[in-house]
Parts: C-alpha cells; sequence; structure tokens
C-alpha cells in the first residue's frame, strides 16, 4: 500500500523561468555588497568582491560533479567572509545567505494547483517529503518554500547540500526514506528529471511519477508514470490502486491560488 510520496523541488514544485546566471549572481552580488556597506563593513572594491564570489562557487560546483559529491555554498561564504577579514555573526551569515539567493525567486512561481494538492494529500494519510540536489544552503530553500506556502506540508526535507549526496546516488533517497520511517516499496517519487529523479527512485525500489508539463504521452520507456501538473496524481494513485475519488481534479484547482 501506498503511505509516503516524495518530492523533487526545482521545476516539480517549483518552477523556474529561464535565467541568465551570471547576471542574476551579479545582481545578488550588487544586493549583498550593499547590505554589508548599510552595517559598516569595510569592503574590496565591488569587482574584487564579485568575482571572488563568482568563481569561488563556480569551481566548487566543478568540483563537486567529478567528485559526485556535494557543497554547500553557505560553508563557502563563511570562508569568503574570513578570508575578507568580515567578522559577522551567525544570524547575519544567514541573512547574507538569503541575500545572495534572493534575486533567483523572481524568477520562480508554483502553480496553482500545487497547494491544494499537497493539502490534499495530507489530510489523506500520505506521508509527504522532499529531496533535492542543491548547493543552496537547507534554511534558505525552506524561507523560500515557506514564501509560497509549501514548508508546513514537508516535515522531512532532504537537501543534499545539506547530506552531500546527489541523487541518483542511492544513499540521499535512503536517508529520506528512513527519517520518513518509511518502505521504498510503499513510496512513490515524483520529479522532473530522468537519471536523477526517476532511476535514483527506481534504485532503492521506489516507484517514479516523472512530470513533464509539455508531454502529450500518457508512457514513459523509463517513469512508471508520467503527470504533467501536480494535480494529475490523483490517476497514478488510481492506477497504484490507492482511492483517488476525492482527489482535487484540475478544473476545481483552475480558481485557486
Amino acid at each position: 500500500m501506498l503511505s509516503a510520496i516524495l518530492f523533487d523541488l526545482g521545476d516539480t514544485l517549483f518552477d523556474f523561468e529561464p535565467m541568465d546566471t551570471r547576471a542574476v549572481f551579479k545582481e545578488a552580488g550588487q544586493k549583498t555588497y550593499a547590505y554589508l556597506e548599510a552595517q559598516g563593513h569595510r569592503l574590496p572594491p565591488f569587482r574584487k568582491y564579485f568575482r571572488a564570489q563568482y568563481f569561488a562557487v563556480h569551481w566548487s560546483y566543478l568540483l563537486s560533479k567529478i567528485r559526485r559529491r556535494e557543497f554547500n555554498s553557505f560553508d563557502l561564504l563563511v570562508r569568503l567572509c574570513r578570508k575578507m577579514n568580515l567578522t559577522l555573526d551567525d544570524a547575519t551569515l544567514r541573512e547574507l545567505a538569503w541575500q545572495w539567493y534572493l534575486p533567483v525567486t523572481n524568477y520562480s512561481s508554483v502553480a496553482a494547483d500545487v497547494v491544494p494538492t499537497l493539502r490534499k494529500l495530507r489530510d489523506r494519510g500520505y506521508k509527504l517529503g522532499l529531496v533535492s540536489n542543491t548547493f543552496i544552503p537547507g534554511f534558505v530553500l525552506d524561507k523560500h518554500m515557506d514564501l509560497h506556502g509549501l514548508l508546513e506540508f514537508f516535515t522531512v526535507r532532504i537537501y543534499s547540500s545539506e547530506v552531500g549526496y546527489r541523487k541518483p546516488h542511492r544513499r540521499i533517497f535512503d536517508i529520506a526514506l528512513q527519517s520518513m520511517g518509511v518502505r521504498a516499496a510503499e513510496s512513490l517519487f515524483v520529479g522532473d528529471l530522468v537519471k536523477a529523479d526517476i532511476v535514483g527512485a527506481q534504485g532503492v525500489g521506489m516507484r517514479a511519477a516523472l512530470r513533464q508539463p509539455f508531454t502529450t504521452s500518457a508512457v514513459h520507456p523509463v517513469a512508471d508514470f508520467v503527470i504533467r501538473r501536480i494535480s494529475d496524481l490523483h490517476q497514478v494513485l488510481t492506477a497504484i490502486g490507492a482511492p483517488a475519488s476525492d482527489m482535487p481534479q484540475v478544473e476545481e484547482l483552475a480558481c485557486e491560488t
């Protein structure tokens, strides 16, 4: 029997628009530079400040790909602040991390059906969890989720930046399942990437639903299920054999925000 549903975050629960990564990073640099200046900190010229941050993240990202282990940009931020002789308390460092991420939120949205569907799943007794590949610190993503009313549904949130493993590594899925107290065979994973989300989840014995917003096919050569919207999970539950008659339909959700 299905008892738990785990989700990816980016392009599954959040929809992200295309963005110029360097331009967004520069905007974030300007925002954080102004934030630190306003607090009276002595800073190097902006160009030097920006390049140090940008290349530190860039090379850490490349190394993480080679090593197949995740890094945490908050740890990187702390080290860079020390190199610039900035003495910041934990609260200020956490706010600085949020300011670095904030411009990204301008390119994100949550579809109208997501929150009502999560609420219905929770009310029906399903355990809900989150497993995300990201170098962003968990507390920053928690804040972003909270802004959209998502945080309350996920008591278990596993970020690769916190555990060091990235999907499709089985360890990150095992950590999530253990934290939720459920077996893989009674769990469903929902994500948008075939290798990381679908193959990874299936590798530990979970069934997996692929979210493809523009697909015209209901079948996939790898995924167990294909959905266009999160509210389409009612069809997946029906296929699995769980009663889904009280799941919200797409038409019902069109007027909800």
